[in-house]
C-alpha cells in the first residue's frame, strides 16, 4: 500500500469512524453517551484483553528478543519528559508544575492509541513483534516519575513521590495490563485459546464502543482550547511528531521490524490521559487540568488517531524499506 492508501485505511476504519461519530454527536448536541458503569467495564475489558493477548504471544519469545526493544522503550519514556519539560519552560510561560504535568502526559503512553495502531497494522496486513504489549507496559510509569522529579517532587501540598508511584503502579490500568501479561504468559497460546472468542474475536467491536465515548469526551474538551492559548496547541501538535520521529529512529537502532517500529513510534508519539492524570492530580494539584487534559485528549489523541499513525508509518517506511 502507498502512504495515501494507508492514510485512507486509517481514516475509514471502524475505530476512527466511531470516534468521529462521538465528536459529531456532541457537535449536534445529542444526548449520546455510554453509561459510566459501561464505560468503566469496557476500560477493564480492554486493558485485560491487551495484557492477555500480549502475554500469550510473549510466551513464545526469548529474553534476548525482548531485551533491547524493552530497554529502548524505557529510554524513550525517560528522555521524552526531559526534553518536553525543558522546552516548555524555555519557550512558554507555563509554571514548573504545568510543564511537569505536560511532560508526564507526553512521556507516558496511551493504551487506546496503542490499540488503534495495532488495529491499523492488522488492517494493512503489516506484521509486528508479539511482545509489543510489553513495550506499552514498560512506558506507562517512568515518565511520570521523571516529570515529578523535575517539578521538585510534590509541591504545595501534593502527595509524596513514593506514594504517587505506589498508587500509580497499583492503579487498575497498570494492574490489569501487567497482570494480564503475566496470566497470558503463564497459560501461553494453548491456554488463551478457550477465552479467545471473548478477548480476541469481540475485541475490535467493543473497542469501537469505547472510541464512541472517547469521541464525546474529546469534543467536550474542545471548548477549553479558547483558554489554553496557542502555546498548548502548538505543543500538542508538534510534540507527537517529534516523539514519533524519535521513536522510529530508536526502533531502527534496536532492530525492530517495520511493524514493530511503527508501534514504538506511535507509543512515543502518544500522550496518556488515563494513568498520568490520576498521578498528577495526586502529586501536583496546583497544575492546571485544562492544559494537560485538553492537550492530550482533545488535540494529540485525535491527531494521532486520524493523521499521526499514517505519518509515523511513512517515516518508518523511509527508514526501513520493504
Amino acid at each position: 500500500m502507498t502512504t495515501l492508501q494507508l492514510g485512507a485505511t486509517n481514516l475509514l476504519s471502524p475505530v476512527t469512524l466511531c470516534f468521529a461519530l462521538g465528536l459529531l454527536a456532541t457537535a449536534l448536541r445529542s444526548d449520546l453517551r455510554l453509561p459510566e458503569p459501561v464505560f468503566q467495564a469496557l476500560s477493564i475489558y480492554l486493558m485485560l484483553a491487551i495484557g492477555l493477548k500480549g502475554g500469550a504471544a510473549l510466551s513464545a519469545e526469548t529474553l534476548a528478543d525482548v531485551a533491547r526493544p524493552a530497554l529502548a522503550a524505557i529510554g524513550l519514556s525517560l528522555l521524552i519528559p526531559l526534553w518536553s519539560y525543558g522546552a516548555l519552560r524555555a519557550m512558554t510561560r507555563f509554571t514548573a508544575a504545568d510543564a511537569a504535568a505536560l511532560a508526564a502526559h507526553y512521556g507516558s503512553v496511551s493504551a487506546v492509541t496503542f490499540l488503534a495502531v495495532l488495529a491499523w497494522l492488522d488492517a494493512a496486513g503489516i506484521a509486528y513483534e508479539p511482545f509489543a504489549t510489553v513495550l506499552l507496559a514498560l512506558m506507562e510509569v517512568p515518565a511520570i516519575v521523571v516529570a515529578l522529579l523535575l517539578a521538585g517532587k510534590a509541591q504545595d501540598g501534593g502527595a509524596p513521590l513514593g506514594q504517587v508511584v505506589a498508587r500509580t503502579l497499583t492503579g487498575k490500568s497498570v494492574v490489569l495490563l501487567v497482570g494480564g501479561i503475566a496470566i497470558g504468559y503463564v497459560v501461553g497460546k494453548p491456554g488463551f485459546a478457550p477465552v479467545k472468542p471473548l478477548f480476541g474475536d469481540l475485541f475490535l467491536g467493543l473497542l469501537c464502543l469505547f472510541m464512541l465515548e472517547l469521541g464525546v469526551q474529546a469534543a467536550q474538551r474542545v471548548g477549553d482550547l479558547r483558554h489554553s492559548g496557542l502555546a498548548i496547541i502548538a505543543f500538542a501538535l508538534c510534540a507527537p511528531l517529534l516523539n514519533g520521529l524519535l521513536g522510529a529512529l530508536v526502533a531502527v537502532f534496536v532492530g525492530l521490524s517495520q511493524g514493530g517500529a511503527i508501534v514504538l513510534a506511535t507509543l512515543a508519539a502518544s500522550a496518556s490521559y488515563i494513568v498520568a492524570p490520576a498521578a498528577i492530580r495526586m502529586a501536583l494539584p496546583q497544575a492546571n487540568p485544562s492544559l494537560y487534559l485538553t492537550a492530550s485528549l482533545a488535540i494529540t489523541f485525535p491527531f494521532n488517531l486520524t493523521l499521526g499513525i499514517p505519518i509515523y508509518a511513512a517515516i518508518v517506511r523511509l527508514l526501513i524499506p520493504g
